[in-house]
């Protein structure tokens, strides 16, 4: 089985006007809904192999508290920051892990999670978890056809 979770980031500090984009930190509602939403998946029992996460200050304070949540240390890429879907999916599969959870920033997360969900996701508002499986056990089959399953959980 293949699997690949997408974590929008936790929601983001607006009130630094003066940081970059890249540099902004997580906001009080940030700070709730990311150890939960982490917490959440957990319980479900879900491990992936490796946590990929843009290097972007919100997505990796997010990041950091999925890693806790589930036993591993989120790997920081820079392609990930303002990704695309294509870019987004090719990190997986580049990964050489089977199961791969990725946090990073819209518009890419909305529309790969679009596209995986054939339009069931139409929103991945901030936090979000959407979770895909495949019955492949390698991305190059499972980049190539639609999930076997998929589940979608936010913190709103």
């Amino acid at each position: 089985m293949t699997a690949l979770v997408l974590v929008r980031h936790a929601k983001s500090d607006w009130g630094h006007p003066r940081l970059d984009d890249h540099d902004r930190p997580l906001n009080e509602r940030g700070l709730r809904d990311a150890p939960e939403m982490a917490s959440r998946l957990a319980a479900t029992g879900f491990i992936p192999d490796a946590i990929l996460a843009s290097t972007a200050l919100r997505a990796r304070t997010t990041a950091g508290f999925f890693g806790e949540a589930l036993g591993l240390k989120p790997e920081l890429r820079e392609e990930l920051y303002g990704a695309p879907a294509r870019t987004l999916l090719a990190a997986a599969v580049d990964s050489g892990a089977t199961s791969v959870l990725i946090v990073a920033h819209d518009p890419g997360m909305t529309v790969l999670a679009g596209l995986l969900s054939d339009g069931g996701i139409g929103h991945m508002p901030t936090c979000a978890v959407a979770r895909f499986t495949w019955d492949a056990d390698d991305w190059e089959v499972a980049s190539a056809i639609e999930p076997a399953s998929w589940s979608f959980d936010s913190p709103r």
